[in-house]
């Protein structure tokens, strides 16, 4: 995966995303959870290669980035809890779809809990 179009199709094939433009700048496609709105990933162009900024677990950012070179802290965003991956070919496409699935994952819309409301929350 290098291109913008396989890295906003690998995506859209997550359940319930979408694609956005939200900025000016046309260089950033977001993709978001239709249910929230949250964003999980965001594609732009870089330094001549295309990026992904993907939100993962602090201690799993610092993992990728010891792995593969081409895992930074994210660009343009929080550097703990987003990291940027740069598709220049040197990481496997299922690491990357892995990524990808953490940070869909981690922004999902929270499931509501069933059953007996928590004491003291009841509804008048």
């Amino acid at each position: 995966m290098t291109t913008r179009e396989e890295a906003v199709r690998a995506c859209l094939t997550l359940p319930f995303s979408y694609e956005d433009y939200p900025f000016e700048d046309t260089n950033w496609t977001v993709i978001r959870h239709l249910e929230n709105r949250k964003i999980f990933a965001m594609v732009f162009q870089r330094e001549g290669r295309i990026w992904v900024n993907v939100k993962a677990e602090p201690v799993s950012g610092d993992f990728w980035r010891q792995i593969y070179p081409a895992v930074v802290p994210a660009y343009h965003m929080n550097k703990q809890h987003w990291i940027s991956i740069i598709l220049d070919g040197s990481m496997e496409e299922e690491d990357i779809l892995r990524l990808v699935q953490d940070s869909y994952d981690l922004t999902a819309p929270k499931k509501k809990v069933r059953g007996n409301p928590a004491p003291g929350t009841e509804q008048a």
